[in-house]
């Protein structure tokens, strides 16, 4: 992918990891279109970035994505590169006699079925273009789970196979398929709490990063920093080692989660 000249879709580009990717790519030159459920946070990026461009949506309604997705294609026909970064991330109880699913269901919708829907309905419209990109947001959660999180974890889990397999069946298209995986980042996702946590990496440093990677490895399959590394690699050094980073994670999970 390149850096600049781009038709961007980025769903949850109100808030977080979204709002500082579509800051950064309008600013390197490209056309930007940020979605979301609520029009208020969207305008509020797009007033401080004339020329950006706004849309509703409410990703885990299966109708809703397919109008928006009509929507998208008809006024952005150069659309090539989409960005899945909306999810949600919510505590479960499974100790429970009787276990509440809505959260596990809710997630799965916005973290998994969403994407996929959002994928499958634009990739006509990005295998049209000399170079479209699909980038899934997953999580270094994917590969060390955060216990208190059992449903997102898994969710991301997913999206990383996915991934994979949607990158091996596009091989021989236009369309490439990167993994965008944050550690802890300073964002809302989990709660205001961790916006300012000073054990997660603070935004504005982790956006700049995720962009010196594409910038300087723009056929990258995975798009990693640094601090995510002892998550995403952590089952490569040994299942010994992997287990104890694992208690060492959800030992101190009431402070620090990850994206």
């Amino acid at each position: 992918m390149q850096t600049k000249g781009n038709t961007i879709l980025i769903t949850g580009g109100g808030t977080g990891i979204g709002r500082g990717l579509a800051d950064a790519l309008h600013r390197a030159g490209n056309k930007v279109i940020i979605a979301g459920r609520r029009q208020a946070p969207l305008d509020e990026v797009a007033a401080a970035h004339p020329g950006m461009a706004t849309a509703t949506v409410d990703v885990a309604d299966a109708a809703d994505t397919a109008r928006f997705a009509a929507h998208i294609v008809k006024q952005y026909p150069t659309l090539n590169v989409v960005i899945n970064g909306a999810g949600i991330m919510k505590p479960e109880q499974w100790t429970a006699d009787d276990i509440d699913l809505s959260v596990a269901e809710a997630t799965i919708q916005t973290n998994l079925l969403a994407p996929l829907r959002l994928t499958a309905a634009l990739l006509p419209t990005l295998k049209k273009q000399a170079q479209a990109t699909v980038i899934n947001v997953s999580s270094g959660l994917a590969f060390l789970p955060l216990a208190v999180t059992p449903t997102y974890c898994a969710s991301k889990a997913a999206i990383h196979s996915f991934s994979e397999s949607l990158r091996h069946q596009l091989r021989d298209t236009s369309v490439k398929v990167m993994e965008l995986a944050p550690p802890y980042v300073q964002t809302t996702l989990l709660g205001a709490h961790q916006a300012s946590d000073p054990n997660a990496m603070p935004l504005q440093a982790f956006v700049d990063e995720v962009m010196q990677i594409i910038d300087t490895q723009p056929d990258a399959e995975e798009i990693l920093v640094k601090r995510v590394y002892p998550l995403r690699f952590a089952a490569e050094q040994g299942q010994a080692k992997y287990r104890e980073q694992f208690a060492a994670l959800n030992a101190q999970s009431a402070s620090h989660v990850g994206k």
